[in-house]
């Protein structure tokens, strides 16, 4: 069977590639490579044996959009990862936010309408959430107002998919995932940002190699046992593999209703000092960091309660804290040459 895969060079999304042509999918890439690079895909080659398909387009030009479906109405299911994701770039421009992740995502809703592809996983977030009342969060935890245009983005596109679906065949499952980090054992993919990264993991493991003389920690004062926010930290390959046996679930017609919501994540917070300590330990490096202002968008502390997701999916995630720190390290490593 042919998968899409929207943003498939980006981080999650080239590391799901990489899970579904292990289970013998056919996959096909879109991906604009406005924060990714064309040379993931060979990187995905030299894991799997196999290259897949590849087509560079904006997802938020209707034209080409339009062409690509009508050149592959095959496609069994689509799995959508192409969005702009950071939370503080978000707060700075706005409609660059909202143009892209929501242009974008109707333009795939109406190619898979035109040409009959039934099956779509989105890739949603906790940021849905908000700061949730009640921890850990539920699927059924309330929907608060986002605290950053990023994350009110992926609460609009819930809204458009679910008005959607409930007009069309088309079924959805929404995975609602927290804090991905870490990179595949091979090193050969990983999470790269272009430019000074937003998230945690990839500044300290940038700090850790020289890239930056330090590490910008985004306030102290937080309600938390020592100042900073907490975050439920998932391995990048766990969150994949759940990528695949949600699509399996579409495809088998397993799912008991027609849109299906489930959290993904490992059930436990980690503070980002306890990350810093992670690194530290695995790396035998001292970092030097600075504390900043917190940064808008930002909130104090979630993490997931995943049992539907254990229970109902049949999927749990595997890998600890220093196994996530230990890969994005060694991946930071081979980047820099000093690893083969």
């Amino acid at each position: 069977m042919k998968i899409l895969v929207t943003g498939g060079t980006g981080y999650i999304g080239s590391h799901t590639v990489v899970e579904l042509q292990k289970k013998g999918y056919e996959v096909i890439v879109i991906d604009n490579l406005s924060n990714s690079f064309e040379s993931v895909l060979d990187n995905i080659a030299k894991i799997t044996g196999i290259m897949p398909g590849f087509e560079k387009i904006d997802l938020a030009d209707p034209a080409p959009t339009a062409a690509f479906f009508r050149q592959h109405p095959d496609i069994a299911a689509v799995i959508h990862f192409a969005a702009f994701k950071a939370v503080g770039e978000s707060t700075e421009f706005p409609l660059m936010y909202y143009r892209n992740n929501l242009v974008s995502l109707i333009n795939i809703l109406q190619g898979m309408s035109d040409y009959g592809i039934r099956n779509l996983i989105f890739s949603s977030s906790c940021t849905v959430y908000g700061q949730p009342d009640e921890l850990p969060v539920k699927e059924s935890s309330p929907i608060k107002k986002a605290a950053s245009p990023y994350g009110n983005t992926k609460q609009i596109s819930e809204e458009i998919i679910s008005d959607f679906i409930n007009v069309t065949d088309i079924s959805s499952i929404f995975l609602r995932y927290f804090n991905p980090i870490g990179a595949h054992e091979s090193s050969l993919i990983g999470e790269l940002p272009i430019g000074v990264p937003s998230n945690l993991v990839p500044f300290i493991t940038q700090t850790g190699i020289g890239k930056h003389d330090y590490l910008r920690i985004w306030g102290n004062d937080y309600n938390t046992p020592d100042g900073t926010a907490i975050r439920d930290y998932i391995h990048v390959v766990d969150l994949a593999r759940a990528h695949v046996v949600a699509v399996e679930r579409l495809l088998m017609e397993r799912q008991k209703q027609k849109l299906e919501i489930f959290n993904l994540g490992t059930g436990k917070g980690y503070s980002v000092m306890e990350v810093i300590n992670s690194f530290e330990k695995i790396s035998g490096l001292k970092l030097n960091y600075r504390i900043m202002e917190r940064r808008q968008g930002d909130i104090e502390k979630i993490w997931a309660d995943t049992e539907h997701a254990n229970s109902e999916l049949g999927w749990k995630a595997e890998k600890n804290l220093d196994d996530m720190t230990l890969s994005s390290w060694n991946w930071e490593k081979r980047l820099a040459g000093r690893i083969e």
